[in-house]
């Protein structure tokens, strides 16, 4: 049974997510200030994490960059402002995915579900990574542990920016649209917003090009796709 914890401060809005998804099969726990919140994640050990961003004692932002620095769940944050800042910041600081008050509950549920599944599928497809990593050109990957090194540095990627990266590289020179990598990465399209996928993909060009490498190319009205520097190709 995956466990949610639940932080907001809108505390019938939070109770009534929670019993959503006990009734969809989910072990929950609710918190209601970002202090509280850290201290729930610390005691529950949650498998997904749904995070409002205006919270007080610690705002949502500040919850989730603390909860990165040790673990990679899934987060859903949500806000009452549709602003495109504050969607970009909570991507930036490691949220898997973003949602606009007021929403269904039906839609949250099934956004939780989505992740959760994907994120399982996840680790189920890399029970079998061998140690040594996966290599593409000067990027080495470790799915086990989710650790990137480019050209031997230690880079730190989000898990989605890992998840992204990776089936890039375990799929070079392959043409990918914005609809087929928030299908593969985030495991949605309904209730999905693609937009998402060109905020991680400057993510990991902003990353890689810090580092020197260019493997990340636009097909123009098609997609992206991974070109490693060894192949002898532009």
């Amino acid at each position: 049974m995956a466990k949610v914890l639940i932080v907001d401060d809108e505390k019938e809005l939070a109770e009534v997510l929670s019993e959503y998804l006990k009734v969809e099969g989910f072990e929950t726990m609710v918190a209601y200030d970002g202090i509280q919140g850290l201290a729930c994640f610390m005691e529950f050990e949650p498998d997904l994490m749904v995070l409002d961003i205006m919270l007080p004692g610690k705002n949502g932002v500040e919850v989730l960059k603390e909860i990165r620095t040790t673990s990679k769940i899934p987060v859903i944050m949500l806000s009452a402002k549709n602003g495109e800042m504050d969607k970009v910041i909570s991507l930036g600081a490691g949220a898997d995915d973003y949602v606009t008050k007021p929403f269904s509950p039906l839609e949250l549920v099934a956004r939780v579900k989505a992740h959760c599944r994907r994120y399982q599928s996840y680790y189920e497809e890399q029970a079998s990574s061998v140690a040594a990593g996966v290599c593409c050109g000067r990027i080495r990957m470790y799915p086990d542990s989710y650790e990137t090194e480019f050209d031997g540095i230690r880079v730190e990627l989000s898990s989605k920016e890992f998840e992204m990266l990776l089936f890039f590289v375990q799929n070079t020179n392959h043409v990918f649209s914005k609809e087929q990598l928030y299908q593969k990465i985030w495991g949605m399209n309904e209730y999905g917003d693609i937009g998402t996928v060109a905020v991680y993909i400057k993510k990991l060009r902003d990353k890689m090009n810090e580092a020197g490498f260019d493997y990340i190319k636009t097909i123009w009205g098609v997609g992206y796709k991974l070109v490693p520097d060894d192949t002898g190709m532009e």
